[in-house]
C-alpha cells in the first residue's frame, strides 16, 4: 500500500509528454502541458464561453484569407513537452496540419476566468513570448477588458489596451476593432 501511494506521488512529478495526453480521460477538463508539467483547468464558466464566442466572431468577420481562425480546444503542440490550447488562435493558412497546430501562432488570445488568471497572465504569457508568438491577446471579462500585446525584439509590448465602452484597434495579425464590453453581451 505504501509503495503505491509513494509511486503515485511520484508519478504527478514525472514530466509528462504530448503521448500523454492521448489517454487522459474525456471528463470535461482541460489538459495543457507546459515544459513537462501537467496543467489541469475545469470546465469554463458560461460569461467565459460567451466571450470566447464573440473574439472568434469578430476575428473571422476580420480574418484575411491569409488566416485561419480557430477556438479552444485546438491544440498547439510546438514539441514534445508543451501542447497549449489557447482560446482563439490565429494561424497562417499554410501551416493547418490535420490533428494539431505544431507551428508558431501569428494571435493567441486567452480570456481569463479565477481558476486561469496566473496560468494565462504569467506561464501562457512567458511560452507563447519565448516560443516567437507574434501577438498575444488576454481579456479580462469582470473589467471587461482586452490588452493587446505584439512581441518587439523578443518581448512583449502593448499594442493596445481598452476597457469597457472604449473601442480599440489591433493591427496584428490584421486589423480589427474590439469594444471590450461588447464581448460579454449575448
Amino acid at each position: 500500500m505504501t509503495m503505491s501511494v509513494l509511486r503515485h506521488d511520484l508519478d504527478s512529478f514525472r514530466e509528462w509528454t504530448v503521448d500523454d495526453l492521448e489517454n487522459m480521460p474525456d471528463d470535461g477538463l482541460q489538459y495543457e502541458l507546459l515544459d513537462g508539467m501537467l496543467l489541469v483547468s475545469p470546465a469554463p464558466v458560461l460569461v467565459h464561453q460567451r466571450v470566447i464566442g464573440n473574439v472568434h466572431l469578430l476575428l473571422r468577420a476580420a480574418c484575411t484569407p491569409a488566416y485561419e481562425v480557430f477556438l479552444s480546444p485546438t491544440d498547439w503542440q510546438p514539441d514534445r513537452r508543451n501542447s497549449l490550447q489557447p482560446d482563439v488562435l490565429v494561424v497562417p493558412v499554410d501551416e493547418v496540419g490535420i490533428k494539431n497546430l505544431t507551428q508558431s501562432l501569428a494571435l493567441a488570445v486567452e480570456v481569463l476566468s479565477p481558476s486561469s488568471r496566473l496560468k494565462d497572465q504569467v506561464l501562457k504569457r512567458s511560452k507563447y513570448q519565448d516560443s516567437g508568438i507574434a501577438s498575444y491577446w488576454i481579456v479580462d471579462p469582470e473589467a471587461p477588458s482586452i490588452d493587446a500585446l505584439f512581441l518587439v525584439d523578443g518581448v512583449y509590448r502593448r499594442e493596445a489596451f481598452a476597457v469597457g465602452d472604449e473601442s480599440v484597434t489591433m493591427a496584428h495579425p490584421f486589423p480589427v476593432t474590439i469594444r471590450p464590453a461588447d464581448l460579454i453581451r449575448r
